[in-house]
């Protein structure tokens, strides 16, 4: 009998990835999108199945973290043995924009699937994942940051999920619940938003590259980030419901890389090396060879309160769960500009030939 996984956040990156995993491994897997006047599934078309056809293993439902009743249902219909809750609102910048719906989806949205879990009867039954954060540490109280490190959120996404973070540890020890939090540091890849500054990165550099953009914009360059690939922190996720005993887990690389480091190493994959003059908000990147402005930075990307350094220690997660980051971040950049080149040597192919081309991903 196959193991059925329900996946909140299905359609984003962690999610498409880790139904490909576990449709891999068997598993039966049913994922909660939100209704969307536009397609918002490209990251798993590839996965799709025909409900009509026979033995269908990957299912969607339509659903919301603000709606109790909705989740409710999905979950006694499904009847999962793991439930990953992915789905967030995750941008750090627009949580200061939007405070109250990033409260209601990100921290209430957690409580009402353990809720739900609990009224339906299933805390013998059903695993649950919750998708933590780095940026709970926020204003770092010790470099590197591991499971013990105090938390010192600096924005309402990271308050948010402060409350999701703490709401599981207390249904597990209240209720006797399989509930894990798993603190993950920054993960990317090519199915990364394009709002994110990672993916802002590779698409402008790619761009350029072509000649379809001439400059890039970001705010703090000085940023420094634990940055690892999505492929390797969703097999941790799935490593984690699979323990004897269920606990939370920091998965990292531990290495830090500044926004300007990732940027050179973006161009570099494109053979082009970068030559950084000024400084604060006048600080640009040109092109060694020709001199083209190639950054320039817009204080309106800066954050209300900023995250300086980020930095986390998996010792548990590698010790216990025997769970490791097999790629670098020279890795994890070569494989997002690479597919980015390939997106937008198309897109520059259709654009020549008179056609309209829609960006897929948010």
């Amino acid at each position: 009998m196959s193991k059925v996984a329900l996946i909140t956040g299905v359609t984003g990156q962690d999610g498409a990835y880790l139904a490909e995993l576990l449709l891999k491994k068997g598993y039966e897997v049913h994922g909660i999108k939100r209704r969307s006047s536009l397609f918002n599934t490209g990251r798993i078309d590839h996965l799709y199945q025909d409900p009509h056809e026979s033995n269908v293993k990957f299912k969607l439902h339509f659903g919301d973290l603000t709606d109790s009743s909705n989740l409710t249902r999905i979950i006694q219909e499904v009847q999962p043995d793991e439930i990953y809750n992915l789905a967030a609102q995750s941008h750090v910048k627009v949580s200061f924009e939007t405070p109250e719906y990033t409260a209601n989806s990100d921290a209430m949205g957690t409580l009402r699937i353990l809720e739900a879990i609990r009224i339906l009867g299933l805390t013998e039954k059903t695993r649950f994942y919750q998708a933590s954060t780095s940026e709970l540490y926020g204003k770092v109280q010790e470099v590197p940051q591991t499971e013990k490190t105090p938390f010192y959120p600096r924005s309402p996404y990271g308050v948010a999920k402060l409350y999701g973070f703490w709401i599981v540890k207390n249904y597990r020890e209240a209720y006797n619940m399989f509930a894990c939090n798993g603190i993950l540091f920054n993960h990317e890849s090519p199915l990364r938003g394009e709002t994110f500054v990672t993916r802002k990165i590779t698409r402008a550099a790619a761009k350029i590259k072509l000649g379809m953009q001439d400059t890039m914009y970001l705010g703090n360059l000085d940023a420094k980030r634990d940055w690892g690939h999505a492929k390797d922190y969703v097999e941790g996720m799935w490593r984690m419901l699979q323990a004897e005993k269920a606990d939370d887990y920091v998965l990292a690389t531990n290495r830090t890389t500044e926004v300007r480091e990732f940027i050179n190493l973006a161009f570099k994959e494109l053979n082009i090396e970068v030559e950084w003059s000024g400084k604060g908000v006048d600080e640009i990147g040109t092109n060694k060879a020709n001199g083209q402005v190639l950054v320039r930075v817009d204080p309106e990307y800066f954050r209300p309160t900023e995250v300086d350094l980020l930095i986390g220690d998996a010792s548990k997660a590698k010790k216990e769960l025997g769970w490791e980051p097999t790629f670098t971040v020279e890795d994890l950049v070569k494989d997002m500009v690479k597919a980015d080149l390939e997106l937008f040597k198309r897109d520059k192919y259709l654009l020549e030939g008179g056609h309209q081309v829609y960006d897929t991903y948010e």
